[in-house]
């Protein structure tokens, strides 16, 4: 079939490969309509690593997928021949004792689409467990079925969090994934969510969907949320940025006895300020990815609540799937989500 391959760092091509997959009893063959580029896949990409994941052979990209079942295995029930989908990416062993504990995506053995070694979904067509594939509702479009995994990272810091009712967050960050978990916070009962960033466009997207933007190049933040919450601070922080830079002042702008959600993922260790977080009794935690989350993230798409579509700021068709890569790599900054049309 024909796929988008990371041949080796900063050289993709589109061209045949030949990926034995059959639709077992517990399956679905399912056709790919769409993909959105992540920033792991550009990551890929432009460093042909991420951390320990290193890319040492020839992988297919992509991760954000959804699409249409054209085939079923003998034992699946809940799902038919034309269904249209989204597709959780990752594929733990469901024996295994994170799975049973209900923390499947910390299994280490799970098989991820677009890590190496393991080929992505920017290809025709993907066989797939059931088990990790959704319906979507005829309101919900290809392009919010794709969005539904960066989503999903979303939701899982909102539930982390455990937000309640009246809240304020502060997200810092406002890419792809700050938009969605500003999305989930407010979805999750925060009254006020305010995001920062260095870029204005992204800002302004923000300000659009209904966030108080601050950029930082312009406005200290701390003072800024302490002025929104009257001196108190932001019940809830998600960092969303990844960026080291962020890391010496994060604990200024939080209440004490605030909790911070780590979402991105530096690319080097960052020094945190311990000092800092005890004096306010910080709770610190952090997600990786997200666990049985893609239900509720169809659901409030399909209901309203959370609305992703004006974030799929650009589209390319799967022929021009090189060319949306070498512009994700270095988009005009408005752009939000690269999404490949594979139809």
């Amino acid at each position: 079939m024909k796929a988008l391959i990371l041949e080796e760092r900063l050289k993709l091509s589109l061209r045949n490969i030949d990926i034995d997959e059959e639709t077992g009893p517990d399956d679905v063959k399912i056709r790919v309509e769409r993909v959105g580029i992540c920033g792991s896949d550009v990551h890929y990409y432009t460093n042909g690593k991420i951390g320990n994941f290193i890319v040492r052979e020839p992988m297919v990209l992509g991760h954000e997928a959804s699409g249409t079942i054209i085939e079923t295995g003998k034992n699946v029930r809940d799902l038919k021949n034309g269904d249209r989908v989204c597709m959780e990416p990752g594929i733990p062993d469901m024996s295994s004792q994170a799975s049973m504990k209900g923390l499947y995506n910390l299994d280490p053995s799970v098989k991820f689409w677009a890590t190496p070694p393991v080929h992505g979904c920017l290809r025709e067509t993907v066989v797939h467990p059931a088990k990790f594939v959704f319906r979507l509702p005829e309101k919900v479009t290809f392009d919010e079925g794709a969005m539904a995994e960066p989503l999903s990272v979303g939701l899982q810091a909102a539930t982390k969090a455990g937000i309640k009712p009246g809240d304020t967050a502060l997200v810092t960050g406002c890419g792809t994934i700050g938009l969605v978990t500003a999305m989930a916070a407010k979805a999750g009962g925060c009254s006020t969510v305010i995001i920062s960033d260095i870029v204005q466009e992204k800002l302004d997207t923000a300000a659009r969907l209904g966030f108080i933007p601050v950029n930082v190049t312009k406005e200290n933040l701390s003072s800024v949320v302490h002025a929104i919450t009257g001196g108190w601070g932001a019940d809830i922080i998600f960092e969303a940025s990844g960026n080291a830079g962020v890391m010496p002042a994060l604990f200024e702008p939080l209440c004490p006895g605030g909790t911070i959600v780590f979402i991105g993922m530096p690319v080097e260790p960052v020094a945190i300020d311990i000092v800092a977080a005890q004096a306010k009794e910080a709770v610190m935690k952090t997600i990786f990815r997200y666990a049985h989350v893609y239900p509720k993230a169809v659901n409030l798409m399909a209901s309203g609540d959370i609305d992703v579509k004006p974030l799929v700021t650009d589209h390319f068709s799967f022929d021009k799937a090189v060319e949306a890569f070498e512009y994700a790599a270095h988009p005009r900054p408005s752009s939000v989500k690269v999404m490949i049309d594979m139809d």
